[in-house]
């Protein structure tokens, strides 16, 4: 299994020895599950209206870019703008008209009291949105655990009551070297070899 180091120079395991215990132990129980093939995949909660490519494609598509996020040390919690970017570059690859954003998710109960809001990245298509990197949330400690949110692909009219998501007008993603020179290289031969329209 192929791990992305947050720092140059230092394994993973360096640099987790570092970490204070409490953290330690969150990064080790998500590298546990990634060594025992158990990690969450989007397509398994996906609320899916999209009218776009095909059940099949969708539900791999995101799923075949969340194990390539999932490398990051800390798995994909931490990792929207990151899903969002190299989502972004294969929906283009297959030619259909997508746009990365940038901005504030916030986040609601079943009351619709807001529980929390963070700077996050999503996809946007014409009418549709792709909030694909959700899943993974409850795994970032600067989450509360109450809030437990299902990725989702279609209208964004249609978008689920237990989120709004504001994009900042005029602001796009920050470039990552991992993106440009690991993943969206990788993704990009997997589309082509196998993502037959």
């Amino acid at each position: 299994m192929r791990e992305i180091s947050p720092a140059v120079g230092i394994s993973v395991d360096e640099y987790v020895s570092r970490m204070p215990a409490g953290l330690r132990d969150l990064v080790s129980e998500i590298r546990r599950k990634k060594y025992a093939g158990n990690r969450i995949r989007p397509s398994t909660s996906l609320i899916d209206h999209s009218a776009l490519l095909t059940k099949s494609h969708r539900d791999r598509l995101i799923d075949t870019v969340a194990v390539l996020v999932d490398e990051n040390y800390v798995g994909r919690a931490e990792m929207c703008f990151q899903f969002a970017d190299l989502l972004n570059r294969a929906l283009i690859h297959l030619n259909l008209p997508s746009r990365p954003v940038l901005g504030t998710a916030f986040y609601y109960d079943p009351m619709g009291n807001e529980m929390f809001q963070w700077t996050h990245a999503w996809v946007r298509i014409g009418d549709e949105v792709i909030d694909g990197n959700v899943d993974s949330i409850s795994e970032n400690p600067l989450v509360p655990q109450s809030v437990s949110i299902a990725p989702y692909w279609g209208p964004i009219r249609e978008t689920p009551r237990d989120r709004r998501l504001r994009e900042y007008q005029g602001e796009g993603l920050p470039p990552d070297v991992d993106v440009e020179n690991i993943w969206w290289p990788e993704l990009r031969d997997f589309l082509d070899r196998q993502f037959i329209l």
